[in-house]
């Protein structure tokens, strides 16, 4: 039986869903349209590559921070801020960015965009358990994640096609928009927070709670341990590829418009999302042992790539890898 407060707590994972929806996408069509401005007005697959990685440390080092914040401050809190934050810097880009060097501003406005989610996502993921229990959290955990991979499939195709049309400024307008009332809905939420007493400062507890988190992993999870450093490896080698790899082919080398990049990277989310599905699907029967299969089908997808390089290749070979 529904009661009350369990029927107000769905309430409140539904506007965080919606929320995630909202600010998701515009994320997505940011993280989509920033790069392949930076390419299209520099040529430069060189500096496309070295501002798409330098992006990714303010994340990892955050997401490590907002996992501390998530257990100890208000979750709503984490989420509204990062949410205005991000609009409020996407109108000040939209109304700075013609006096702004192109390769520096893409760069700080990646690493600011990529810093945030690293503190927001934790946030979202430890909101879960306080919303949600039993099948419920389950079902909630795999809306979340349906939703993020929805957005990585709509967000490049719908983003490219408006920049290709009208250029930057309406993509950063539009996903000023989606943050501002993806921040607005999250100021309604009332998610239970449990209080943690702190006797040290910030800083001190922080890397108390990040200690104590890694000895529980490396103690009680040590095969966890080994899978984290495998998925490591295998983004640095593969992942790498496709995110910078994929839109250089296809600018530089295939002469793609903007839209079509946009295709090409909307398969690639199109591909997580069965992905997902299948393992969904045969999660009783998957074992980690047979990991080993899945890492072994993404060699024909980087001969398609590769194969899309070759002269006078068509472009097809870029959407069937996704």
């Amino acid at each position: 039986m529904q009661t009350p407060k369990n029927t107000r707590r769905q309430r409140y994972f539904i506007i965080v869903l919606v929320g995630q929806i909202i600010s998701l996408f515009g994320n997505a069509i940011l993280r989509f349209a920033l790069p392949l401005h930076l390419l299209r007005a520099t040529g430069s697959a060189a500096l496309f590559g070295g501002v798409s990685a330098l992006s990714f440390a303010p994340m990892i080092v955050l997401s490590l921070l907002g996992g501390v914040l998530a257990d100890r401050a208000s979750k709503r809190k984490i989420m509204v801020a990062m949410d205005f934050g991000v609009a409020l810097l996407c109108a000040l880009f939209l109304l700075l960015m013609d006096g702004l060097p192109v390769a520096a501003a893409t760069a700080a406005f990646l690493m600011l965009l990529y810093g945030a989610s690293g503190l927001y996502q934790p946030a979202v993921q430890a909101s879960m358990p306080a919303l949600l229990r039993g099948e419920a959290l389950l079902r909630g955990n795999a809306a979340v994640n349906m939703v993020s991979t929805l957005d990585d499939l709509l967000g490049p195709a719908l983003g490219g096609a408006l920049f290709g049309l009208f250029g930057l400024r309406p993509v950063l307008a539009v996903s000023a928009v989606c943050f501002f009332f993806s921040a607005v809905m999250e100021l309604f939420l009332r998610i239970p927070q449990e209080k943690r007493a702190r006797s040290e400062n910030a800083l001190v507890t922080a890397g108390r709670d990040l200690a104590e988190s890694w000895r529980y992993i490396r103690r009680a999870q040590p095969s966890l341990l080994r899978l984290t450093a495998l998925l490591a490896l295998f983004n640095f080698a593969l992942s790498a590829a496709l995110v910078v790899g994929v839109p250089v082919l296809a600018v530089d080398l295939l002469r793609l418009t903007d839209g079509a990049v946009g295709v090409t990277q909307a398969a690639m989310g199109l591909g997580g999302l069965c992905g997902g599905l299948l393992a969904g699907v045969w999660a009783g029967r998957l074992r980690l042992r047979h990991g080993f299969f899945a890492l072994l089908a993404c060699a024909p997808a980087m001969l398609l790539v590769s194969a899309a390089a070759l002269p006078g290749a068509p472009g097809w070979p870029l959407l069937l890898a996704g």
